[in-house]
């Protein structure tokens, strides 16, 4: 073997790394959002959801479907919107009582059979209204402007 072997060997690999390399090419990267929630074709939105239902492994034990809505009979369905209809007739009625012809709230108290409504004037034109249910004692507040 001779000794200027492993330089020719050298030489040509150098000679070929350095063809072959030739000059990089690059371009920027631009960020194209896939989801429609972000800025991204609405065309992707069903694939996206698909994905989604696929790869989802919690179930709720508490939903009788997929939809999460148990069928009810057209009875039961008749009873909710009756519900509906006289729960919002009563909160029509009680709103009556604390709402002033301007539309602004009047404060004081307004008791139902089942709830005791509280409205209390804060100062600087804001209201307390607090609803006490009377059976559990529960409540609930919020304030509002009175203007």
């Amino acid at each position: 073997m001779s000794p200027h072997r492993p330089n020719r060997l050298r030489a040509v690999v150098l000679l070929a790394a350095g063809a072959l390399s030739g000059q990089a090419m690059a371009s920027e990267l631009i960020y194209y959002p896939r989801n429609p929630s972000f800025g991204g074709n609405p065309a992707y939105g069903h694939v996206l959801l698909n994905s989604a239902l696929a790869t989802k492994t919690h179930t709720d034990p508490g939903l009788d479907d997929i939809a999460g809505m148990e069928e009810k009979t057209p009875l039961e369905q008749f009873n909710e919107t009756l519900e509906r209809q006289v729960v919002n007739r009563l909160t029509t009625a009680a709103t009556s009582k604390i709402i002033g012809p301007n539309g602004n709230l009047i404060p004081g108290n307004l008791e139902t059979d089942n709830f005791i409504i509280n409205i209390a004037d804060m100062g600087n034109g804001m209201l307390n209204v607090t609803t006490t249910d009377k059976l559990t004692g529960a409540t609930t507040a919020f304030m509002v402007s009175s203007q």
